[in-house]
């Protein structure tokens, strides 16, 4: 069975904003996104699940027209809390240090963390290895992340380091055994580096 991973393409925010699941638009560049991502995705699958944000449900929807898409609200980013739309710059330090001293445990006020959020998304990914494949999931990065940690058995506090998933990108699980590896079909940021951090840290 493969299950293809597809980021969502570039939201409509400026750089330095946190912003989780904020229902953000995507950017005037989507058709040219959709396509680049598209070229790396088979011709027929069999069942494509994604965030109901609409920043996943556009592509999820352009990208797969012919088929009815299952939104599920575990693939959502994670919640960013009291900090959604915020500038990094501007979360006092008072909140946002202990957050980046142990992001995997410590929550975002009034969020999650990423713990908590790599549970509900390792919980919708073992239910969507029951249906038939080839299957495609529209997420987040967070999302994303927590899948591949999930497959690799890599520490979440490692996941950032080890999976650089630019937006539109696409990435093949296969059974590998008992389990599944992963191949990058297709990865290139035309947006450069992102940065979801305080500029200070």
């Amino acid at each position: 069975m493969d299950i293809y991973l597809i980021r969502h393409t570039t939201p409509a925010i400026a750089k330095g904003i946190c912003y989780g699941q904020t229902d953000l638009d995507v950017t005037d560049s989507f058709p040219e996104e959709m396509l680049r991502t598209k070229a790396h995705l088979p011709q027929t699958v069999s069942t494509v699940f994604s965030s109901p944000l609409q920043r996943c449900r556009k592509l999820a929807e352009a990208l797969f027209p012919q088929y009815p898409i299952h939104f599920h609200d575990h693939l959502k980013e994670l919640d960013c809390g009291a900090w959604e739309m915020q500038p990094w710059d501007d979360i006092p330090k008072e909140e946002i240090d202990p957050w980046m001293k142990d992001f995997v445990h410590v929550a975002v006020p009034n969020g999650e963390s990423y713990t908590r959020m790599h549970k509900r998304v390792v919980d919708c990914f073992e239910q969507i290895q029951q249906h038939p494949g080839p299957a495609v999931i529209v997420a987040h990065g967070g999302v994303l992340r927590s899948i591949l940690s999930h497959i690799t058995h890599t520490p979440l506090k490692e996941s950032f380091d080890a999976f650089t998933l630019h937006y539109g990108c696409v990435v093949r699980l296969y059974q590998n055994g008992v389990g599944f590896a992963h191949e990058v079909l297709y990865n290139h940021s035309i947006e450069g580096k992102e940065w979801h951090r305080p500029s200070k840290n």
